[in-house]
């Protein structure tokens, strides 16, 4: 009996430990994703939900010097409109966000940074990855799997919020997410990654 009850005590140890360590995990994955590197990329493909049928590249695609910070230019393609945010990092805090460029289906690429304060309001509502980044410090971790997705088989952390949301994220992925679950079913998986990202606008933009 007494053995008994030490294997529970030590097992539940065990599993307090795991836990506390994927928690530090987690959070070490959640800021290491906040950090930019010039040239990385991802790319993903959605299916259902919101994201049915949707295709995705974020990558880091330049950067300027402005007095004592580097700021770099965010990329966000999603193949009919682009959006470049000029950032010091992956926060994306409202403040944070210094320009923007836009190109629309055909139209002529532009700088917009008249359109900031619009932009940073939606950027939840129109890019459902960077959504659950700004959700992933509050996350809660069910541990680490080994998933299958077409950019290959990758070590992910699996991790969900309260409003039903999930993730699969990796320090060893640009942006940190492997595969994203929305609250609608829908899903992102990635397709692809790299170091050598270019401006997926190769014309003049205007304004700039």
């Amino acid at each position: 009996m007494l053995r008994a009850v030490r294997w529970t005590i030590a097992l539940t140890l065990g599993v307090v430990a795991a836990q506390a360590l994927a928690a530090q995990d987690l959070a070490r994955i959640c800021t290491a994703a906040g950090k930019v590197t010039l040239g990385q990329w991802a790319t993903y493909v959605g299916t259902g939900g919101q994201v049915d049928r949707e295709t995705l590249r974020l990558a880091i695609v330049g950067s300027e010097r402005h007095r004592d910070t580097t700021l770099y230019w965010f990329e966000i393609n999603r193949g009919s409109e682009i959006w470049q945010l000029l950032v010091p990092d992956l926060g994306l805090d409202a403040t944070d966000v210094r320009g923007l460029i836009v190109k629309l289906g055909t139209a002529p690429a532009m700088r917009a940074d008249q359109l900031l304060p619009l932009l940073t309001a939606r950027m939840g509502q129109t890019n459902q990855a960077l959504e659950f980044a700004r959700r992933c410090a509050s996350a809660q971790t069910t541990g680490w799997e080994t998933i299958a997705v077409p950019a290959g088989a990758v070590r992910a952390l699996h991790a969900r919020d309260a409003a039903g949301w999930e993730a699969w994220v990796s320090e060893d992925v640009p942006f940190g997410f492997v595969k994203v679950r929305m609250g609608d079913g829908g899903e992102l998986v990635l397709t692809g990654r790299g170091t050598d990202a270019r401006s997926s606008i190769v014309e003049s933009v205007t304004g700039r």
